[in-house]
């Protein structure tokens, strides 16, 4: 499953430096430096999380950090669901 990051509103050059020290999950990051793309999907702090499935329909919002705990509890029987 590609996860995709957006950086919301940080240097790009922050961004990098920040995700090689600590670990890069993502496929790609896009930047939104004025933070245009978080008003569309209705972000209003980070982190935020969606499930957006292959047609682009958000399945599942997540506010906040995400951990394997709240993958596995939230996000799992959905990817499930949707797999079917």
């Amino acid at each position: 499953m590609p996860i995709i990051g957006i950086n919301w509103k940080d240097r790009d050059d922050l961004a990098r430096k920040w995700l090689s020290q600590r670990g890069d999950p993502y496929i790609v990051v896009l930047s939104d430096p004025i933070g245009k793309t978080a008003i569309d999907f209705g972000v209003y702090g980070a982190p935020e999380t969606f499930l957006i499935d292959e047609q682009g329909v958000i399945h599942y919002k997540h506010i906040g950090p995400l951990n394997r705990e709240i993958f596995a509890n939230d996000f799992m029987p959905i990817i499930k669901d949707l797999r079917r």
